[in-house]
């Protein structure tokens, strides 16, 4: 029997006139799972080298999907806290440090500018869907002629109010802020919204609005230490 299927063996290769690698294949049923562990292994090994280079803000994104409001929230509060650091650190006008000020900074992006800016920006791209010139121009018109007004008003008032300012006293400061800051806006912010309005996904836009808040609030501290 051995030395029938001995022949058999020689007989076949001699036939075949060339060799066959030394290994047996796969039984059919192994071959599909053989192709599932293959697919599976180059399927985990790009998914890590993608996670490798987009790790942080893979999850960025992931947390405006799962949890919106609260992930902008933290990031206006962050940006703030931020821009008030560097403000003071620019300003550097007294000795010590003013923390109860960042903190106030912290707040504000925590509990209104961040709520705010998502509830708006999603407002203007439910009633102005497009990403058109025109749609983005109207988006800053009214950014200018509704958002900006509102927002700096809560802004004045509310830094008021925290530090233990009379009524009349924010209105003083109101009359006195309110007006120099939307004239400056209006210099600073239209090209900001354009390139936020236009390029931007609705998504992304409180970040990118954020992000030119931490440039403006350097440069007005910037501005106001020089003229003094």
């Amino acid at each position: 029997m051995m030395m029938s299927m001995s022949r058999n063996i020689t007989k076949r290769f001699l036939l075949n006139g060339k060799q066959t690698p030394f290994h047996a294949p796969c039984p059919p049923a192994v071959r599909p799972y053989d192709r599932i562990i293959n697919k599976a292994s180059f399927s985990s090994s790009s998914s890590s080298s993608s996670s490798a280079t987009f790790g942080f803000v893979g999850w960025y994104l992931r947390k405006l999907e799962e949890h919106p409001i609260v992930t902008k929230c933290l990031t206006s509060s962050f940006i703030f806290t931020a821009s008030d650091f560097t403000s003071q650190m620019i300003s550097s006008s007294s000795a010590s440090y003013d923390f109860k000020r960042t903190f106030r900074m912290a707040v504000y992006g925590l509990l209104i500018l961040g709520p705010s800016q998502h509830l708006w920006f999603n407002h203007l791209s439910k009633i102005l869907p497009k990403r058109d010139v025109s749609a983005t121009l109207k988006k800053i018109f009214m950014g200018q002629a509704v958002f900006g007004p509102v927002i700096n008003t809560v802004f004045f008032t509310y830094n008021g109010a925290v530090q233990g300012e009379s009524v009349p006293q924010i209105i003083t400061r109101l009359k006195r802020d309110l007006l120099p800051t939307m004239i400056g806006g209006a210099m600073f912010w239209p090209a900001c919204d354009f390139v936020t309005f236009k390029f931007a996904p609705v998504h992304l836009q409180p970040l990118l609005n954020s992000s030119c808040a931490y440039v403006w609030t350097i440069y007005l501290t910037y501005m106001a230490n020089r003229e003094k």
